[in-house]
């Protein structure tokens, strides 16, 4: 069984500080990458030696677990303060959700395929990470939990599906890279408090696809 020892320690320091150099300055976030064992979430043994570089990694069914920078930006983006209900679309590894959890929220995780969800549930309880996880479509959210302080995809949407802006709070926020082929525009939408949606484009980021009806 692989351990979180001090030179795994050392190393997320060392990404911590790479990640300042990069423009993160919320300093919860950068806490939580800096705390959680980022290697735990790497199933091959032959990646662990490159865990805390900031890149992403393959996981299995075609899915990666998302480089810390894009993590710790997306995470930023929320705005997330402790006991905030946050529906995450696309649970992967489980890393993401683990930050998450680490911040204090109360995390509802969606994963479209089964054996990743079977695998990180599994690691996540291992973990002691805290987290509602479910398999089904992203595209539909958790209706039945709903509604949400924030809403995180962390999969490439080819657009703002309708079903996660009504899941959220009138002041509830969505943030979601949205875009077909290659690249996607990193979106924050905000429901407004009268229920109008009001959209920010922060940039252009990469991630594998969100597909619909494919659970």
């Amino acid at each position: 069984m692989v351990k979180d020892d001090y030179r795994h320690q050392g190393m997320r320091k060392r990404l911590v500080e790479v990640l300042r150099t990069k423009g993160i300055t919320d300093e919860q976030v950068l806490g939580a990458i800096g705390a959680i064992p980022r290697h735990l979430f790497i199933d091959d043994s032959a990646f662990l030696e490159m865990a805390y570089q900031d890149i992403a990694f393959p996981i299995g069914c075609g899915q990666t677990i998302s480089q810390p920078y894009t993590v710790a930006f997306q995470t930023a983006l929320l705005g997330l303060q402790p006991g905030m209900k946050v529906l995450e679309i696309g649970t992967g590894s489980g890393y993401q959700t683990a930050v998450l959890a680490r911040l204090g929220c109360k995390v509802f995780s969606i994963e479209r395929h089964r054996p990743l969800y079977l695998q990180t549930k599994q690691r996540l309880a291992g973990l002691l990470v805290k987290a509602n996880l479910y398999h089904g479509d992203g595209f539909i959210g958790l209706p039945r939990e709903a509604p949400f302080d924030r809403v995180l995809v962390t999969c490439g949407a080819p657009f703002v599906p309708q079903g996660l802006t009504d899941q959220l709070k009138p002041g509830g926020r969505l943030v979601i890279p949205v875009g077909e082929g290659d690249e996607q525009r990193m979106l924050r939408i905000e429901r407004s408090m009268d229920g109008h949606l009001l959209q920010e484009d922060l940039g252009a980021f990469r991630f594998v696809p969100m597909l619909q009806d494919k659970v």
